[in-house]
């Protein structure tokens, strides 16, 4: 398939907005103690990550990575200011998900709550602005 008219870019951005739907309706769950719903909500919120992460990793093995090397200005700066940061925290992400899954697993709630802080910004930080990388990439002058 054409990485020009491929749907992965879209799908992948939808698959990010999903999950952090999800990941704010799993904090409102656990905010209201509705601890079943929550542990429900967040699996699905991990789920829909991890297909994610196979469609991303699938399509930019197959098609490589959109540049904007032929587009300075103050809109790349902006961009870049955006990316750098979701990739640094997305790589970040990965264990602070495992061990905050372990840890509400094997039952322990107090270090389940510890990380789960940390992990829901991060998640939710990655998850929005990975949608904002698809919106800079696919839907403005970056666009080639």
């Amino acid at each position: 398939m054409n990485p020009a008219t491929s749907p992965m870019p879209e799908i992948n951005a939808s698959l990010n907005a999903l999950s952090a739907v999800l990941i704010v309706i799993g904090f409102f769950f656990i905010k209201s103690g509705r601890y079943r719903a929550h542990g429900w909500t967040m699996v699905l919120a991990t789920l829909v990550s991890t297909i994610f992460l196979a469609c991303y990793l699938t399509y930019h093995i197959r098609h490589g990575e959109k540049t904007t090397h032929a587009h300075p200005g103050i809109l790349r700066d902006a961009y870049l200011i955006v990316l750098l940061p979701h990739l640094f925290f997305a790589v970040v992400l990965l264990p602070m998900i495992f061990v905050t899954l372990r840890r509400a697993w094997r039952r322990d709630w107090a270090s389940h709550r510890r990380m789960s802080v940390p992990t829901f910004w991060v998640w939710i930080y990655v998850s929005l602005s990975g949608v904002a990388v698809y919106f800079m990439l696919y839907h403005t002058s970056l666009a080639t």
